[in-house]
């Protein structure tokens, strides 16, 4: 591979928040999706809950073929002008947007259930199996080839983790407002209304904000002919003797599944449990400051620390958080909210880092192979990304099923409903956190001094 950047733009700051709009444009759609769709799905369209969860894993099931598609297509395209993976964000934007605002058009609640469970599958697969597939692949595997520098690419990882937090405050803070109301007795109902406008307005963001980053990032790293993979068999053989790319697959399981129950379930926790959706918003807003905080320093920390080192800590700090809450089952939302937020500030600084993982894994991989698949390896980390959120969709519908959660209640769930929407907030991330750090102390082989030496031997490697 030969790196000749000589007539291009110096990576910098432009390249930084480029990428980051990128993410503020994926998160729009997707934490819409992941934090209110499921409550969407169940109390506006009466979908059972058991089914909703099962939809979600069964899209993810289809998503190990169209991420691994989209991750070949990538890889064998030629590059144009504009780069290989950047004119994506352009062909897939609009369909994207779409498929977005039509999963939340409450005309379906007119239909039949079996209408409207076909409206649901056949919605929610156009948007996350091939419309968010065909933008977010290419989207993510474009940081391995923006620099080769590895302190570039962890500050491209930091900036789309800062990224997901404009969406988070948007999304998780403001929309909540909109989207539930109080009955005279107290009871908190979704509002049906309010779905499609939060949709469309998110939508019509997305865009504008993915255009931005196609203009505003430069792909620098050119993949020569010699340097791809020929057959996705000889990859996919490559890929499964990867110890690094095993681990880190095992890690987005785990750590997605837990983040995203955390999420999907806090939904139900402060509106059934708590009964104060202000909660809800309080807890999303305070959720992104440490990361906000920490932002700065999760470079520094990496260069310092390690990444996989700090993915053990932020493992260890929310699994006592989640523990302890597990233990306490506390009413207090006040002490839930706070204890919980001190559970993910070790993630909220892994999250900064994470997605220099990826680039971490697609180095060694190059390293071990000579040969480099940044879209491949690429598709099948974020498919193990859909895999641990399909788990906990497919966790949290199933497990109000299994409590016995009354689907669109007009009068509120019973004590018992209520206790087990607690156990599922508290019980199930402690152990999907354990999970995580165990995978990166034992199976995932890249520590701080290996992701030096790769990057050294594949330095001395471009050029020769």
């Amino acid at each position: 591979m030969k790196n000749n950047n000589t007539l291009l733009r110096p990576f910098g700051v432009r390249d930084r928040v480029g990428y980051m709009v990128g993410n503020v444009a994926n998160d729009f759609t997707f934490i819409l999706a992941s934090l209110y769709l499921q409550v969407f799905y169940t109390d506006v369209l009466g979908i059972n809950a058991t089914l909703v969860g099962t939809m979600f894993l069964i899209a993810r099931i289809i998503d190990a073929f169209t991420d691994t598609a989209m991750g070949r297509i990538c890889d064998r395209a030629k590059a144009t002008k504009n780069g290989k993976f950047k004119p994506w964000l352009l062909r897939a934007c609009g369909p994207v947007a779409l498929a977005s605002f039509l999963m939340y058009q409450t005309f379906a609640t007119g239909l039949s259930m079996p209408l409207r469970i076909v409206y649901m599958f056949v919605t929610y697969l156009f948007w996350g199996s091939v419309c968010y597939t065909c933008i977010n692949i290419p989207y993510g595997s474009m940081a391995s080839v923006m620099s080769n520098e590895p302190d570039h690419r962890a500050s491209l990882s930091t900036f789309r983790g800062v990224g997901s937090m404009i969406p988070q405050i948007l999304v998780g803070v403001v929309v909540p407002m909109f989207l539930y109301t109080t009955l005279e007795d107290g009871t908190k109902i979704a509002n049906a209304s309010a779905f499609p406008i939060v949709a469309l307005v998110t939508a019509i963001l997305a865009v504008g904000c993915y255009i931005a980053c196609y203009f505003m990032c430069t792909e620098r790293v050119k993949v020569t002919e010699e340097s791809r993979s020929v057959s996705f068999k000889e990859t996919l053989k490559a890929l499964a003797g990867n110890r690094a790319l095993i681990g880190i697959a095992l890690v987005f399981i785990c750590y997605l599944g837990a983040q995203m129950l955390n999420q999907t379930i806090n939904n139900y926790i402060f509106k059934d449990y708590f009964g104060n959706t202000m909660g809800l918003s309080v807890m999303n807003a305070a959720g992104f400051v440490p990361a906000l905080v920490l932002a700065p320093f999760a470079v520094p920390l990496a260069r310092r620390f390690g990444k996989k080192e700090l993915g053990i800590f932020a493992a260890v700090l929310g699994a006592v958080a989640f523990g302890a809450l597990f233990l306490m089952h506390t009413h207090n939302m006040w002490l839930y909210t706070i204890i919980n937020i001190i559970g993910l500030l070790g993630f909220g600084l892994f999250n900064l880092i994470i997605w220099a993982f990826v680039s971490d894994v697609i180095d060694d991989q190059e390293v071990i192979t000579g040969k480099r698949d940044d879209g491949t390896i690429y598709a099948v980390c974020s498919f193990s990304r859909k895999l641990g959120q399909a788990i906990a969709s497919a966790l949290g519908g199933w497990s109000l099923g299994w409590i016995g959660y009354v689907e669109g209640s007009m009068t509120g769930q019973v004590e018992s409903v209520r206790n087990g929407i607690y156990n599922i907030a508290t019980l199930v991330p402690l152990i999907l956190y354990v999970a995580v750090g165990l995978c990166l102390a034992f199976i995932y082989p890249l520590s701080k001094k290996k992701v030096n030496e790769n990057a050294q031997a594949l330095k001395l490697r471009r050029d020769e």
